[in-house]
């Protein structure tokens, strides 16, 4: 009787080491047992950088972070003293333009041609006492009677108040018919010139108010009202919340079976444990320095990391760039 119950506690013992094997040999497994590959991302969107084309100081802001906006809605006034100079300036340039061409077209005012034509009536009659003069005294030489030095100063003075009647002749005539052609062409172009400048200027005006390039939120403001900023500063920064995307980094190891046009189901964290299907729509392979690197020597090799981007199907209620993306059931 002793020996039976020596041999059953034995069996006991045996048995219950048998377990404890198994149950070590288990939980061993279960805890080397490599665990799944999580594939993390996030969520980006496009974003628009408000900027000016003209230096200036900020005047007003219409906008703050975190407010709603639509396309075309003014967000920033930016003063500029240079552009407001330059505007004056291109406006008098333009009037003295005009007036150039204004004279050039028109012609002489009628007091300029009464003072013509009385400064030609007086050296016509000057040229004609002239004349009468020269007929004499060349009569006179004819008869011998003046020495030929006579007879050569009142011929000259005869040619010179011809020419004096002449001259002023030209005057009265060009008084009459205006200006030349190439005159008044250049007098056109010269106003034609000032018009483009003072359009140019204007343009700039159009720039002291920036306004969104499209619907979206006020994600960042840069500067402070009264701080100056230069030409192609960023001012605003304006997300579209409708263009969102996931972005994902993923060792090539891991990307098998993935090509574009695949749907994926991503999890967000931010927004509770529901999943959502979105379509690959970009697969590139990223710079070397995003390149994994190996760490054993023997049966491993260096890994391309690649950027996969995928769309969701449908609008998601409070998607917001930056938070995290996880795929699910790779």
């Amino acid at each position: 009787m002793e020996q039976k119950r020596k041999s059953y506690n034995l069996l006991i013992g045996v048995a219950a080491l048998v377990i404890i094997v198994v149950t070590v040999s288990l939980i061993g497994f279960a805890v080397s047992r490599p665990e799944p590959s999580v594939i993390q991302g996030e969520v980006e969107a496009t974003e628009y950088r408000v900027s000016g084309k003209v230096p200036g100081r900020i005047e007003q802001f219409y906008a703050s972070e975190g407010d709603f906006v639509h396309k075309g809605d003014t967000l920033v006034e930016i003063d500029s003293p240079e552009v407001r100079s330059k505007l004056v300036q291109a406006m008098a340039v333009r009037s003295a333009a005009e007036a150039q061409k204004e004279k050039a077209l028109t012609g002489a005012r009628k007091e300029q041609i009464a003072g013509a034509y009385e400064l030609w009536q007086q050296a016509a009659a000057g040229e004609e006492i002239m004349r009468k003069s020269f007929e004499r005294i060349q009569r006179l030489y004819d008869q011998k009677v003046i020495s030929a030095q006579k007879y050569d100063e009142t011929e000259a003075g005869y040619m010179a108040a011809k020419a004096r009647c002449a001259a002023a002749k030209s005057q009265y005539d060009m008084a009459v018919n205006g200006a030349r052609k190439e005159d008044r062409e250049t007098a056109v172009a010269l106003v034609d010139q000032a018009n483009a400048a003072l359009a140019e200027v204007e343009s700039y005006l159009g720039e002291l108010y920036l306004t969104s390039p499209a619907d979206g939120v006020i994600s960042a403001r840069f500067p402070k009202a009264g701080e100056l900023v230069g030409q192609g500063s960023p001012i605003m920064t304006v997300t579209d919340l409708d263009d969102v995307w996931f972005t994902f980094s993923i060792r090539e190891d891991m990307l098998s079976g993935m090509d574009t046009g695949d749907i994926i189901e991503v999890n967000i964290p931010a927004l509770g444990d529901g999943l959502c299907r979105a379509r690959v729509k970009y697969i590139s392979v990223l710079e070397s320095y995003a390149t994994w690197r190996a760490t054993q020597e023997t049966g491993s090799y260096d890994a391309k990391t690649f950027e996969v981007r995928a769309v969701p199907e449908i609008h998601i209620e409070g998607l917001r760039p930056g938070m995290t993306a996880i795929i699910v059931n790779r």
